[in-house]
């Protein structure tokens, strides 16, 4: 039996003991106290540049593509440094089309591209809304994020259908859609937002003074770890089309989008960039569509290509023909268009570690990808191979 005197030294000690314990959990309390804080300067790897913590682990790194070094992630207040605010970053921002009622959708999204990227990269966010957004859209937003958000409204002409389109036409192409079965071949505002997203969502005073985006919606979700910026892919590599996704559109959308292409191409063979991607879009050489496309609710773009005196031309002449209202010609295949006519092949990216799900179709990045970014994604549900997806007709053509 313990005296009383050894007896007050045993609870103190266990309560030292204890009060350690729960201290380091804390991150900046372990890393103080870990024995590799101990050491000199010197004889820590510096190796590969980037901010350090106490395990060693580089994060992020500087470069655009770092190499994986399979140590654990550090945990999410490790990340919070100095270092941090001063990486070299592109001149780039989060896009995102959204009405108020679309709130607690988006915050799921959001949510996933804070943790699984932007809680560490920072970069901004511009909402976009043909009205204007509640305080109550703005004060949930902006809580989770520590980048800044910007809300801005769309101008009139730019959202609604143009006095210009026969509204007798428009409507009867509807009602033929209706009786057809086509998705959202009622909706005149699914068509507003196809146009908007086409012509002019690039032109919104907001992303003026911006170069890259990155488009994200309400209710999907990003599988994966980003230990790299894509931004900075799109950057150092002169891309200026990013994908995950591409599949074959319906055909009862856009049945005269095509022959609005042609002739654009007779009327301005000097837009068409050398070595460009008309082999994803025609299996003919340009003579009909094959209808494949690049999902756009995943794009992560050049700005200035859209801005481009090409593209530009190209949609002043589709809009005149009036598909978006007379038929549903969608944004994705006009996107999709113009990156394969106007830029380069190797100018368009396949973000093949990105995990990313928009229903119903999902990309899930395979082998070692799929453990390193720690995706959560079934490998077994991936989009890509699939007899209605296009991803494989990019690879075999252009990898």
């Amino acid at each position: 039996m313990l005296i009383p005197r050894w007896r007050y030294f045993a609870i103190g000690g266990g309560v030292l003991l204890l009060m350690h314990m729960l201290a380091s959990i804390h991150p900046t309390y372990r890393a103080n106290t870990s024995p590799l804080s101990l050491l000199p300067d010197t004889w820590r790897s510096t190796s590969v540049s980037g901010t350090y913590d106490s395990a060693g682990t580089t994060w992020p790194p500087d470069s655009a593509v770092p190499e994986l070094t399979g140590k654990t992630r550090p945990l999410f207040d490790d990340l919070r440094v100095d270092e941090l605010a001063n990486r070299r970053k592109a001149n780039a921002v989060f896009v995102v089309l959204a009405r108020n009622s679309d709130l607690w959708a988006f915050l799921e999204s959001m949510k996933q591209m804070e943790d699984r990227f932007n809680h560490w990269a920072r970069y901004d966010y511009v909402f976009l809304n043909e009205e204007d957004f509640s305080d109550e859209f703005k004060r949930y937003t902006q809580s989770l994020t520590s980048a800044n958000c910007h809300y801005g409204k769309i101008e009139h002409d730019h959202w609604f259908q143009p006095d210009w389109i026969d509204e007798e036409k428009a409507t009867k192409a509807r009602e033929e859609m209706i009786r057809k079965k086509v998705i959202y071949g009622h909706s005149v505002p699914y068509r507003n937002m196809c146009r908007f997203n086409s012509g002019f969502f690039f032109r919104h005073p907001l992303l003026a003074d911006y170069d890259y985006y990155w488009r994200i919606e309400p209710s999907v979700k990003f599988f994966c770890d980003l230990t790299y910026d894509p931004f900075l892919v799109m950057q150092d590599e002169n891309k200026v089309y990013g994908f995950t996704l591409s599949l074959y559109e319906y055909i009862e959308t856009i049945p005269s989008l095509w022959a609005s292409v042609r002739e654009f191409m007779e009327l301005h063979p000097e837009h068409l960039a050398e070595d460009n991607a008309m082999a994803f879009l025609s299996d003919d050489g340009g003579l009909t569509y094959n209808k494949c496309h690049f999902w756009s609710n995943f794009e992560i773009g050049s700005l200035k290509f859209w801005r481009s005196q090409a593209y530009m031309d190209f949609f002043e002449h589709l809009d005149k023909a009036g598909g978006f209202y007379y038929e549903r010609w969608g944004d994705a295949p006009v996107h999709s268009i113009g990156a394969a006519l106007f830029a380069k092949k190797d100018q368009i990216h396949f973000f093949e570690d990105i995990g990313y799900r928009h229903e119903p179709f999902q990309h899930c990045p395979q082998g070692e990808a799929h453990t390193k970014n720690r995706c959560w994604c079934d490998i077994n549900n991936n989009f890509d191979w699939e007899w209605y997806s296009c991803t494989k007709r990019y690879t075999e053509l252009f990898n």
